[in-house]
């Protein structure tokens, strides 16, 4: 598979190559051997799990962090921290979270089939966090995953 991607990637098949769910050591031993970086490596990250010495590991290594239930499956929407941050923004829960997400350069990717969510998660970009309450979001982050830890999961 990993030839296959490199093929596709040097004939201008593909534009990036990632992983999903690599720590840093997974990245570690991958780079050892790789020809062809990743440019993404897609994690579960959430106020709740925020993973900033992976995000400043892969930002040291050019490898763009996109964050896969960004809500923390649902378990975050329910914050008071971040419900006071969004009644002043006058926003859901789940904007703020994705507003937080971007200005960390953080791409993200939350799921919804609702159309009404989906246009709520695009209209993000009329506010803006200030640095206090970033910092405040950040200090949430307890480690609580809601998925698998990559460590310990039997693929």
């Amino acid at each position: 598979m990993a030839c296959f991607l490199k093929k596709l990637y040097a004939d201008k098949k593909v534009r990036a190559i990632g992983v999903c769910n690599f720590h840093e050591h997974h990245l570690d031993e991958l780079l050892k051997e790789a020809k062809i970086a990743p440019m993404v490596n897609q994690i579960e990250l959430h106020p709740l799990l925020s993973q900033e010495p992976l995000r400043k590991y892969c930002a040291d290594k050019n490898i763009v962090v996109e964050a896969w239930s960004p809500l923390g499956s649902g378990k975050v929407l329910d914050n008071s921290v971040i419900n006071s941050i969004a009644k002043i923004y006058e926003k859901s829960v789940a904007q703020v979270i994705l507003r937080w997400d971007l200005q960390h350069g953080i791409v993200t990717i939350p799921k919804s089939v609702h159309q009404n969510r989906i246009i709520e998660n695009a209209n993000i970009f009329d506010f803006e966090l200030k640095d206090s309450e970033m910092k405040l979001i950040d200090s949430l982050n307890q480690n609580e995953r809601t998925g698998p830890d990559p460590d310990n999961f039997n693929f």
